[in-house]
């Protein structure tokens, strides 16, 4: 006679393969789970390298820029007339005046003047003046150099000072020292708002510069030894501790850090940064916490056919009511798993807002670089006729080219207003500009470039002046842009020629030809980072930036190719008079 606690063999038969197919069923989650976490954790790890990556080129860049650009200022003061003539005469009353009147234009963080004793004389920080920097490295240095000398200081309050001084000379005569200390301290803290820890090393290894105040002073692997950071790598390493404690069907791989590292072409800095795998884990694990949920409702829906299967005796019944009671409470551990995933998942979005603004930051940068390129090798041309006219002492000719250099930092500095303008549009008022002459200022600009290259410039502008009302700094950059992408457009031809026509009738127009090879894709030629150039030789923001600013002036900028070769540009803007003469001249 049976029991119920003695199932027939067809019931065994049926629990035999329930049992095999719930046993198939989890190894083939413990597969699925497994391959999705290999191949997303490699690809979140890709992709999060390569943003660690470009932030580091954006750092480094940014780093460089403020060092060079703050290169130069001791030898432009160095040569200016009043300071000198402070020195001479040890009348220092105005000299503290003239040192504020440059600081904000120039960018840096203080100014200072020492007399030939290191005596500080004139200073941008009032509470400075008095003090002596006789046994100083960037005074002595400076007094026994003709050239500028970079400096890397500790101060006592801790950290480190970065001055470029260079000695103020009247003929053969040392009359003192022009120091510029460089807030390279503004970069530490602003990296530090984000979840990278960050380190630049000069060439012996040392920190200098970085997102954790504590490890100024020390090297690499002292820092890393002593002062764990409290902030991003600690999390990090905390993190992998807490992976090695979870069961292994979570399948959770990577390092705690990932550390990439990258040469700055100054003094043989290095630039380190250490980035959390932090976000890499939480979209991970949001994608396999679904997986999971997905095969528990299956395995749910197994136990349940199950159940249904084996109702049918009494004696089994309080066992399959015990496991359905189960099931109830593994489901109700699956809804609160799946609001935790949902906080992640919510974490992972505010992580990817901040990987967009990263983006634009990086795309601003690079706008920043493209637009300074030509101002910078301008400046380098005239500083080295200006270094040959000196050799020659031919000293007023040289002078006139610091005066062109002086107006170039000016255009430099005009540039960076106008890139916070393309982001802020309509902050700026617009005042009547004669389109002749800021052609003729474009075409200053790009002397140096027109001389090297032997370019055959051809000009027809109207005998009336043609006005318009906008920003004339704004289109001067429009301007040097056409001219210089029709010169780069001609560089494979043997007698380059450029043809520029001014015409004022119901628009001002300026047309920009050359006889270069033309345009192959006009329906991209203004997109952002499209370029027909070498690597290197552009980024393709020049016409993307040079389009919004004629929108922004009300006009635009249209291209096609000539009917005879080459690529023709003509920008229109709205005539400002009622004078619409198109009478021209050669």
């Amino acid at each position: 006679m049976e029991t119920a606690t003695d199932p027939d063999p067809q019931t065994r038969a049926i629990n035999w393969r329930v049992r095999v197919a719930l046993a198939v069923l989890l190894l083939l989650a413990v597969a699925v789970v497994s391959v999705t976490n290999k191949l997303l954790t490699d690809r979140f790890t890709e992709s999060t390298r390569n943003r660690a990556e470009l932030r580091l080129a954006l750092y480094s860049g940014n780093l460089l820029s403020e060092l060079r650009q703050n290169a130069i200022v001791p030898q432009l003061l160095a040569r200016d007339a009043e300071l000198i003539g402070a020195l001479n005469s040890a009348d220092y009353t105005a000299s503290t005046r003239r040192l504020i009147s440059f600081v904000e234009e120039i960018g840096a963080a203080s100014l200072m003047l020492l007399d030939i004793d290191g005596r500080t004389v004139a200073a941008t920080d009032r509470n400075r003046l008095g003090s002596s920097h006789r046994p100083e490295a960037y005074f002595v240095d400076a007094i026994r150099a003709s050239a500028t000398i970079f400096t890397v200081a500790e101060r006592e309050t801790g950290g480190y000072g970065f001055f470029y001084s260079r000695r103020v000379q009247s003929g053969s005569d040392v009359l003192g020292v022009i120091v510029v200390e460089v807030d390279l301290q503004k970069f530490g803290r602003a990296w530090a708002g984000i979840s990278d820890a960050v380190i630049v090393t000069d060439s012996t290894g040392t920190i200098i510069l970085t997102t954790e105040p504590r490890w100024q002073g020390r090297t690499e692997e002292e820092a890393l030894v002593r002062h764990t950071p409290e902030n991003a790598i600690q999390r990090a390493i905390q993190a992998t501790a807490d992976w090695t404690q979870l069961p292994p069907d979570a399948y959770l791989q990577g390092e705690a850090v990932m550390r990439l590292e990258t040469r700055i072409p100054f003094r043989g800095w290095r630039m380190a940064s250490f980035t959390t795998y932090a976000s890499v884990r939480e979209r991970v694990n949001g994608v396999l916490a679904l997986e999971i949920m997905g095969f528990a409702i299956l395995l749910a829906l197994s136990f349940y056919a199950l159940s249904r299967r084996t109702a049918l005796r009494m004696a089994l019944f309080q066992r399959e009511s015990a496991e359905l009671r189960t099931l109830n409470v593994a489901l109700q551990r699956e809804i609160a798993e799946r609001k935790r995933v949902q906080e992640t998942l919510a974490v992972a979005e505010q992580t990817l807002e901040q990987s967009s603004k990263l983006a634009a930051l990086g795309e601003m940068s690079a706008a920043v670089s493209h637009e300074l390129n030509q101002p910078l090798a301008a400046m380098k041309t005239y500083l080295a006729g200006a270094r040959l006219l000196l050799r020659r002492n031919r000293q007023e000719e040289a002078l006139s080219s610091f005066g062109r250099i002086d107006d170039l930092i000016e255009r430099m500095g005009g540039i960076t207003r106008q890139l916070k303008s393309y982001a802020r549009k309509g902050q700026e008022a617009f005042s009547p500009v004669d389109m002749g002459d800021a052609l003729a200022s474009a075409l200053s600009m790009m002397e140096p470039q027109l001389r090297q290259r032997h370019v055959q410039i051809s000009r027809i502008i109207p005998d009336t002046p043609v006005r318009v009302m906008g920003d004339r700094l704004r289109i001067e950059q429009v301007m040097v842009n056409l001219l210089r992408n029709a010169i780069d457009a001609t560089k494979s031809e043997q007698s380059p020629k450029v043809d520029i026509l001014l015409s004022a009738g119901e628009t001002a127009t300026l047309t920009v030809r050359d006889n270069g090879p033309g345009i192959e894709d006009l329906d991209q030629l203004f997109e952002p980072f499209y370029t027909t150039k070498q690597a290197g030789d552009g980024v393709g923001l020049g016409l993307a930036i040079s389009s919004g600013i004629v929108n922004d002036l009300g006009g635009r900028l249209t291209a096609r190719n000539g009917q005879a070769g080459g690529a023709v540009f003509e920008m229109q803007l709205p005539i400002l008079g009622s004078d619409h003469s198109t009478q021209a001249a050669e």
